[in-house]
């Protein structure tokens, strides 16, 4: 915290908005890592407990009333709405066979759900994948600067030169301990979205299947 504290007092205008982006992208990735771990789990202990909830209701009334006890994320509830609810006729999206019109559906509340649980792993992967050269880049600026300073002075040592430099080396530690977090949260999350996703595809064929079998018994 001292090397840092020297640095920031030696640092011009840029080593400064180097480091104060790193530590805004750090608070980004840290209030993401946090809302997603919390939302992720959250989604995958609704899925757990509402699908078989639904599947053992005894009516379809029953089953949208389990689902919205307890899918807190809104995941399954638009997958149920776009299979039973029907549009209103004369548009484009009721042109097509009832079959076609149902996957559509379907297909448009899957992605909707699956763009909430995704929501802030683009920035994940931004920060993880540039805030060790935004690092990199602080450092090979604190170093330039260092050295024009000292060269200023008149007179180089090892000793005028090494304290500067090693300071400036802070900035690519930096940039790693912002990244490697981000790197490792994006991993994880994108496993747990995987899984969240595969449950939700499976509930949703299903949901075409059911349908798609009332409306044969039905004709």
């Amino acid at each position: 915290m001292q090397e840092f504290g020297d640095f920031w007092g030696q640092a011009d205008t840029v080593g400064r908005a180097v480091a104060a982006l790193l530590l805004l992208m750090s608070i980004s990735a840290w209030v993401l890592i946090f809302w997603k771990a919390w939302v992720l789990k959250r989604a995958a202990a609704d899925l757990a407990r509402a699908v078989p909830a639904f599947w053992d209701a005894g009516s379809l009334d029953e089953g949208r009333t389990r689902l919205g006890r307890l899918d807190r994320e809104a995941l399954l509830l638009p997958l149920l709405d776009a299979a039973t609810v029907q549009p209103g006729s004369g548009t484009l999206q009721t042109s097509g066979r009832l079959d076609s019109q149902l996957t559509r559906r379907l297909r448009d509340a899957l992605h909707r759900g699956l763009a909430h649980l995704q929501f802030g792993q683009v920035l994940l992967a931004s920060i993880g994948a540039t805030a060790p050269f935004v690092g990199l880049f602080g450092t090979v600026w604190g170093i330039y600067h260092a050295l024009a300073s000292i060269s200023a002075a008149g007179s180089i040592t090892i000793e005028k030169v090494s304290g500067p430099v090693g300071e400036a080396l802070i900035m690519t530690a930096a940039g790693l301990a912002v990244a490697i977090p981000a790197v490792l949260a994006y991993n994880v999350f994108g496993k747990r979205v995987g899984a969240c996703e595969a449950d939700l595809e499976g509930f949703a064929h299903d949901l075409r299947e059911m349908v798609l079998d009332h409306q044969r018994i039905e004709s």
